[in-house]
Parts: structure tokens; C-alpha cells; sequence
């Protein structure tokens, strides 16, 4: 299984000044695909810890063997629900009864990266457990890893060398943002709200949906975020004016939904490579037909080939018999505001028990699902009202922290 390198590893913290240009040439190494197929190529801009310097508190480790780095891992920390108990105002009072959320510590990791010639020498490993020492040492309770589901070696890591459970499987449905303006229906009313107007229908919302952060506000509030838009219909809503959440929650129309945008083109920026020159060419065909024909409102295929940026939908969320038609007025909504800002990609991830998924156009060939891994790091810790959250079943919805995509 490879030489010993007990004595000749080093793992320590990630020091931008010396390590930024080493990190950046493993990225590069670990992203070359294989021969004759499509590979994702990220461009981190510059900052290796794009991904998690926006979360409450963060960490990246670097690995080295005599001088040379070999690898690199980041983890990040937040506190989320993870379930719900029913809360009675009074000891044996039933009629007030209400769910209110269980929080806890959770950790994340990802971009765990291992230089191609030093694999299959337990380097992933160490920076694995090296990382969830820090966990443990902050209190965190549990651990999760997201991959691809069909990256076998990553699943195989975790789950038979680092004890970390198969838990859930969102779906990541992505779509290409067009030439043209998407159709919002004019039945449908849009109304952008403040960060503050947002938090309060999320945690009225949200607040016993799994992974849904506690720190909601700083996420709303993100120089990132790019708004908080609800959708309500044209004939339902009585107002002219927003009258604000408040007397919204009073009395909600019979349909509704809602969703935030998060501008990931600022962190970070993906290309295509690997495809074949017929595949290129057809994509292109395809933009200069939209072009010359724009009246015909094709579906275009972007230029993917080229480094692109995206915008990422989350807390997506709505009630009532109108609720997919809502997030269909949703995604075109942000599909314009993605154009107006040069991306061409909108995504999201909803877990497949969503019922408003149906709302979400996507493309299948750019779509897939992801597997989220669980590890609880100890066993002294309370079973509480939810017990292990490794055994729990999931629910209908997720929320997806923007801050980790």
C-alpha cells in the first residue's frame, strides 16, 4: 500500500503566501480528466479558500514530503437544525404545541485534493483525521462530506477508511442561461425583499428544515447575495404595495414561493474541457442559428468551453396548489438577472423529496445527483430529542448553505 510516511509527512495550515501557486498546480494535476472525456476545470481566482472563508469559521491543511506539497484539505464549521421537538407553552398544554428546531454543530469538508503520483499512500487519510481533530477540538458534532456519486474512490475513503455514513442524495439541476430573456408569466408577481424582510419568512419557513443555518442572516446579508425574491399571484395578492412579512405571514396568499441568489461567478469560475470537436461545433451551431433567428427563441447552447461563471439558487421554499408554478416564475426571473450579469449557468441542489423540484428547468446532460456522507465524531454526546442524525430519514426539503458550493 505505499511506503511509510509517518515520519516524512508534514500536515499543517494553509499559508497563503508560500503555498497559494502550490496549491493552484495540484488543483490542476488532480483535474485532468481522463482521455477523450468531458472534464470540470475550476479556477479559484487566486484564493484557494474561496469555498469556506465565508463561513463562521473555517481551516484548510496542506500536506508535504520533504519540502514538496502532495495535498491539501478544507473544512469549515456552522451551526444548523438538525431536527425538531414539539414545544408546549405550559406542562400540559396541547393546544399551542408547535415545532421549533434542534440545532447543532456541524462540520463540512471538501476540496480534499491528493497529487495524482501520490496516491494510494494513506495522505488522504491523514488530512482527513487531521482536519476532524480541529473539528472536535471546536465542538462539532458531526462531520459531512458531498461528492459525486459516482466518484467511487472519494465514497470509498470515507466511508470504509474514515467511518462516514451514505446519508443523503440531493440533486444538483443545472441550466444553461440563453440568449435571450426567459418568459416570466405575467400572471405571476415578483417582489424583491430586503435581507432583513428575507430572514424572517426563511426562519418562519425554514427554521426546522435540515442543515438550515443558524446564522441565516449573515448569508442574507453576504455581499455575495444578490437578493431574495418571492413570487405571490397577480390575483391573489390584494396590495399594490408590500406591506412587508409580517402582515404577509398574517395572511399569505393561496400560493407562494421564494428563492435567494447567490453570485458564484465572483469566487470562483468553471470550464468544459475534453470535448470533441463535433460536440463543440454543434454547440456553437446552435448559438449562431439563436443569433441569426432570435425570434424563434432556440435553446442555445452557451460557450461552456471557455472559463464561465454561475449563479447559485437557494432556499427554495413554498406553500400551496400554485407553489411549482411559483418557482417556474422564480427560475426565470433568475435566469435574466444571470444574463444581465454575464453568467452562463444557473444551478441549484434540492433534495428529491422536493415537491417544487418540478418548477426547476434544467437540462438532464448537465444535471446529476451528489451523495452527502456523515460521520458523528463522538459518543458522548446527547441523544437529545433528534438522537444520531446519522439514522435519521430524510425529509422533504434541504437547505443548501450557498457559502459551501
Amino acid at each position: 500500500m505505499g511506503e511509510d510516511l509517518s515520519s516524512t509527512l508534514v500536515v499543517r495550515e494553509f499559508d497563503l503566501n508560500k503555498d497559494r501557486e502550490r496549491v493552484e498546480a495540484v488543483e490542476r494535476s488532480c483535474e485532468v480528466g481522463p482521455s477523450g472525456k468531458l472534464s470540470l476545470f475550476t479556477d479559484m481566482l487566486g484564493d484557494p479558500i474561496c469555498r469556506v472563508r465565508h463561513s463562521p469559521a473555517f481551516l484548510m491543511l496542506v500536506a508535504e514530503i520533504g519540502g514538496e506539497l502532495v495535498g491539501m484539505i478544507r473544512g469549515c464549521i456552522k451551526t444548523v437544525t438538525c431536527g425538531k421537538r414539539l414545544s408546549r407553552n405550559g406542562k400540559h398544554n396541547n393546544t399551542n404545541a408547535k415545532h421549533v428546531p434542534v440545532y447543532t454543530k456541524v462540520a463540512y469538508i471538501l476540496g480534499l485534493r491528493v497529487s495524482p503520483n501520490r496516491r494510494r499512500m494513506g495522505i488522504g487519510l491523514k488530512l482527513v483525521r487531521k482536519m476532524e481533530t480541529w473539528f472536535r477540538d471546536n465542538g462539532t458534532e458531526y462531520s459531512y462530506m458531498t461528492t459525486e456519486k459516482n466518484n467511487l474512490a472519494s465514497v470509498k475513503l470515507f466511508t470504509d477508511k474514515c467511518g462516514y455514513s451514505k446519508f443523503r442524495n440531493p440533486s444538483i439541476l443545472v441550466n444553461p442561461v440563453f440568449a435571450h430573456p426567459a418568459r416570466v408569466s405575467p400572471k405571476v408577481r415578483i417582489i424583491s425583499l430586503s435581507p432583513s424582510e428575507a430572514e424572517v419568512l426563511y426562519r418562519h419557513h425554514f427554521a426546522t428544515t435540515e442543515f438550515f443555518p443558524r446564522d441565516v442572516d449573515s448569508v442574507l446579508n453576504n455581499k455575495l447575495n444578490l437578493g431574495t425574491f418571492l413570487a405571490v399571484p397577480n390575483e391573489s395578492y390584494k396590495s399594490d404595495i408590500w406591506l412587508g412579512p409580517d402582515l404577509f405571514l398574517s395572511d399569505p396568499p393561496h400560493s407562494w414561493a421564494m428563492v435567494s441568489v447567490w453570485n458564484s461567478k465572483e469566487v470562483f469560475t468553471f470550464e468544459l474541457r475534453g470535448a470533441s470537436r463535433v460536440s463543440r461545433t454543434l454547440a456553437k451551431t446552435t448559438r449562431v442559428v439563436d443569433r441569426a433567428l432570435p425570434w424563434l427563441r432556440l435553446p442555445s447552447m452557451p460557450d461552456l468551453f471557455r472559463p464561465f461563471g454561475f449563479h447559485f439558487m437557494y432556499g427554495l421554499g413554498g406553500e400551496g396548489p400554485e407553489g411549482v408554478k411559483m418557482v417556474k416564475a422564480l427560475c426565470g426571473f433568475a435566469h435574466n438577472l444571470a444574463m444581465e450579469k454575464g453568467c452562463r449557468v444557473l444551478a441549484t441542489e434540492v433534495s428529491p423529496n422536493e415537491p417544487l423540484r418540478f418548477g426547476i428547468p434544467h437540462w438532464k446532460m448537465l444535471s446529476g445527483e451528489d451523495l452527502w456522507c456523515m460521520k458523528r465524531l463522538g459518543e458522548d454526546y446527547s441523544d437529545g430529542s433528534v438522537g444520531d442524525w446519522t439514522k435519521s430519514q430524510p425529509g422533504m426539503s434541504i437547505f443548501v448553505d450557498p457559502r459551501e458550493v
